[in-house]
């Protein structure tokens, strides 16, 4: 009886992480030292926007994708907050807009300009007050237009129309201590937080209530956090009582027990998902590790399946998040980061190694795409609508293929410039004293082997044939010279 080793079957099974090279990272950035556990990096398929040092007040770089090598210390900020910014997130609904949240109490919207920035940008487009303490987590809806979720230290959750600046609805008793981190699920009809009271909620916004609660989802006292996945089950990292950290994924409909749980290790950093609904793949970042672990999440057991990590020397203070949409579909790229130094942002490609150069079906189904589903009116009435998915097929192009040719070289057509010099000596005998080497033949077609046409390989042979001739005019008058020297006429 034979035991084989069963290797579950995955397309993700290779994926691996490469940092690009050095000119294409942002060198000189000089990286926010602020303590809190943020990303301080927002990427889109345009800019890339990291939080930066900045003295009398808080500043944020945001850099086109383009624009990588070393970053001058001139280069404008948006420097509107009076106090650090401790969060920022693009819209997921204009490339050009951005939220900021910082440690005076506000939330500032900007628009960035078409080709970045040239001077200091001081004047936000939206200002929305609100908080009674600093505002650390900002996150847009993923379907309605215009619609911003803040929460700050004041364990205050407000959801905001920016179009007109007004609250929609302000969730002020729901946690009790400080909000850890929120996230919307895929259709923007209810959110999840992780809360410093070591419970995780699920919570409807429009009817202002905790639709599921999981107390103590992790034992450990160090911050954790908790996200939606596409199927609606909710995936939590966090540390144990003995401050190992843990991966936990739940079902909401049976909170009492977990689906599955993992152990990493004893790192003390804050572990960071980021989730690609797609492909079914979690990344996990530890804040201070140098390492990227990432996981795929199945309907089967044991759910969590250890993929890989990658391994690089510095440690992350920080990590961004390219949106699907954004990546280069032609190299088989499944995810990019955007890893914080301590003085520089390098990107990090996760690619599917794949022999075919043609498109890839099942690494890019549709996705999510930058056209709002509703406007905040209607999300408000009461509407939920999933993302309006787009196809990245029309993102791949196709490498481009060298002319097919075929260069097959006659013997005849290399020995032209031998046939012109022959061709002298045919025209002018008396240019030379030894008589010119006839060139080889070869057995080309009529039909004008190695480039030559029908009439070209014609006067060809009538040069040759005139050759033939005057080389034997000359033989015989040489003979008829030879027999008078021999009979004495000379």
């Amino acid at each position: 009886m034979s035991f084989r080793k069963v290797v579950r079957q995955s397309k993700f099974r290779h994926v691996f992480g490469q940092p690009v090279k050095n000119d294409q990272c942002y060198d000189d950035i000089r990286v926010s030292r602020v303590t809190w556990d943020s990303t301080f990096c927002a990427v889109n398929p345009k800019f890339v926007a990291v939080i930066v040092e900045a003295s009398g007040g808080g500043a944020f770089m945001v850099l086109p994708l383009h624009k990588t090598g070393r970053i001058d210390k001139s280069y404008p900020t948006v420097c509107g907050h009076t106090g650090p910014v401790l969060d920022i997130d693009w819209c997921p609904h204009n490339d050009h807009i951005i939220a900021s949240g910082s440690e005076d109490c506000t939330i500032m919207v900007w628009q960035i300009p078409e080709n970045g920035l040239t001077l200091p940008l001081t004047e936000p487009v939206v200002v929305l007050e609100g908080h009674s303490k600093r505002v650390g987590i900002l996150t847009w809806h993923p379907t309605a237009r215009n619609v911003l979720l803040s929460a700050g230290c004041d364990n205050v959750v407000i959801v905001w129309n920016v179009g007109t600046t007004e609250e929609l609805y302000r969730l002020d008793d729901l946690h009790p201590d400080l909000i850890y981190n929120v996230c919307w699920n895929r259709d923007g009809s209810l959110f999840c937080s992780a809360c410093k009271d070591k419970s995780v909620r699920i919570i409807d916004p429009r009817r202002g209530q905790v639709v599921a609660e999981k107390e103590k989802a992790h034992e450990g006292a160090r911050p954790m956090r908790a996200i939606f996945l596409a199927d609606g089950k909710i995936f939590t990292t966090g540390f144990s009582r003995m401050s190992e950290r843990q991966l936990v994924l739940w079902d909401p409909e049976n909170l009492e027990e977990p689906m599955a749980l993992q152990e990493l290790d004893s790192s003390n950093g804050a572990l960071l998902p980021f989730y690609d609904p797609d492909t079914s793949v979690v990344y996990v970042c530890g804040k201070g590790d140098s390492s990227i672990r990432y996981f795929e999440i199945t309907a089967e057991a044991p759910y969590i399946h250890f993929l890989n990590i990658f391994t690089s020397k510095e440690p992350q203070r920080g990590m961004g998040w390219m949106p699907k949409r954004g990546l280069d579909v032609n190299k088989c790229e499944i995810a990019r980061f955007y890893k914080l130094h301590e003085r520089k942002c390098e990107p990090i490609i996760m690619t599917v190694p794949r022999k075919s150069d043609l498109f890839q079906d099942d690494l890019y189904p549709d996705t999510a795409g930058p056209e709002a589903a509703m406007e905040a009116e209607e999300w408000v009435a009461g509407k939920t609508a999933a993302p309006i998915l787009i196809s990245l097929r029309e993102a791949y192009v196709p490498t481009k293929q060298r002319d097919f040719k075929v260069n097959r070289r006659s013997l005849l057509h290399e020995s032209q410039p031998v046939a012109a010099s022959t061709r002298l000596s045919a025209t002018h005998p008396s240019a030379t004293s030894q008589p010119a080497a006839t060139p080889p033949i070869s057995s080309g077609t009529a039909s004008g082997e190695g480039g030559q046409t029908v009439e070209e390989v014609l006067r060809e042979v009538a040069s040759l044939r005139a050759l033939v001739a005057a080389q034997g005019e000359r033989i015989t008058r040489l003979e008829e010279q030879l027999s008078r020297m021999e009979n004495g006429d000379v």
